[in-house]
């Protein structure tokens, strides 16, 4: 019967094909869209026909026959396949057997087979911040599409500044957060809220007596106004940093570098109140600030070296005469006691003599004991 068949087809000129249930197939003749064609056997002429051979489980009809397709034969095309379109300001999430499938953006429109379905479609209104529900976007993201989404963490004790096409739209705390990506720039500013330090090194000043110091600066702050901080200036860390250069270079320079250094904790109060008010109006409060050194060219570092040497060499003539001076009024005081009062310096003796005998291993006594308990006795009396 096979042979029979196959003669009869190469006689009348037709061709014998078998589709699976995964197989579609799309047929033109004499150039014009016929058929398409599902699981079976079929007999198609050999001559003025093309195919197009379709895979259900690529799920969506691609062809450069679509728009004739939906144009020409829309009867044919709405037996065998669905269309999806994304308005200008939605997003559209296709669902095959409730599992995401694909994305369409705004103005996209997609064609599925229905016989790869059930379909069933999301849509997602487009905010003015493009924010993705977070269940959507993590069920996105276990399929694979996360191709769609923009995706940022923010990190604890941080604050995430969203801005879309560089206008302001909100503020984000720590977490995970996701966006359409849907053709516009989103974009996501971390600014860190913690205290930190920010360090003025080697910073070069001429005093008013003309001596070139250089000195390190310190200050604590934080950021509580990040809007305000992001807004003002373009890198409130660089603004920081001039506002302390100005701030010490001013209040150093129209002092002498004795005054500097007999004041330098005062130094600290009045450069640091005119930082804290120039900061507070950018949005960053400025904690402790300090003068932390001040470096002194070799030669100016060797002058005073010795001039503190000096100072304390004569204050220590000065201690060691006021003690020696001391030390003889207090000889002379014992000197007349022991004069007026004999008993005294004979106990004075005894105690020398007590000492001495301490500190050696025998004593002789050529007085004899008679003549040392006579002396004992004289002592009493």
């Amino acid at each position: 019967m096979t042979l029979f068949q196959d003669l009869i087809d190469r006689l009348t000129g037709h061709q014998r094909l078998t589709l699976t249930e995964t197989q579609r197939m799309l047929v033109l003749r004499k150039g014009v869209i016929n058929t398409i064609l599902g699981p079976g056997k079929h007999r198609l002429p050999r001559r003025d026909v093309l195919t197009e051979l379709h895979d259900l489980e690529a799920l969506f009809f691609v062809s450069p026959y679509e728009r004739a397709l939906m144009q020409n034969r829309p009867e044919l095309a709405e037996a065998h396949l669905t269309e999806f379109r994304a308005g200008p300001d939605e997003v559209l999430v296709l669902l095959r057997d409730g599992v995401p499938a694909r994305v369409l953006i705004p103005e996209v429109r997609a064609l599925v087979w229905k016989d790869a379905g059930p379909w069933a479609v999301e849509q997602h209104a487009l905010t003015e911040s493009m924010v993705v529900l977070k269940a959507v976007a993590q069920r996105l993201v276990r399929v694979g599409l996360q191709i769609h989404l923009t995706r940022v963490e923010i990190a604890e004790g941080h604050v995430g500044l969203l801005t879309v096409d560089g206008v302001l739209v909100d503020r984000l705390n720590p977490g995970a957060h996701a966006f359409w990506k849907v053709g516009r720039n989103v974009e996501v500013k971390q600014i860190d809220l913690r205290q930190r330090t920010h360090e003025v090194t080697g910073q070069e000043i001429l005093t008013k007596d003309r001596v070139t110091i250089r000195v390190n600066l310190s200050a604590d702050y934080r950021v509580v106004d990040p809007v305000k901080a992001m807004g003002a200036v373009k890198d409130f860390d660089q603004a920081l940093h001039r506002a302390l250069q100005l701030a010490f270079r001013k209040t150093l320079g129209s002092m002498t570098l004795d005054r500097l250094l007999a004041e330098k904790v005062g130094v600290d109060t009045e450069a640091a109140d005119r930082v804290r008010t120039q900061m507070a109006g950018i949005g960053i409060e400025v904690g402790e600030i300090a003068l932390k050194d001040v470096i002194l060219p070799g030669e100016m570092r060797e002058i005073l070296t010795a001039v503190v040497a000096a100072e304390k060499q004569a204050e220590a003539n000065v201690i060691r005469r006021r003690e020696e001076t001391n030390a003889t009024r207090s000889l002379l005081n014992t000197a007349k006691v022991m004069a007026e009062n004999p008993v005294m310096l004979r106990l004075k003796e005894l105690e020398a003599l007590e000492t001495i005998a301490g500190k050696v291993e025998r004593l002789t006594v050529h007085n004899g004991t008679e003549g040392l308990m006579s002396d004992l006795v004289k002592l009493r009396d």
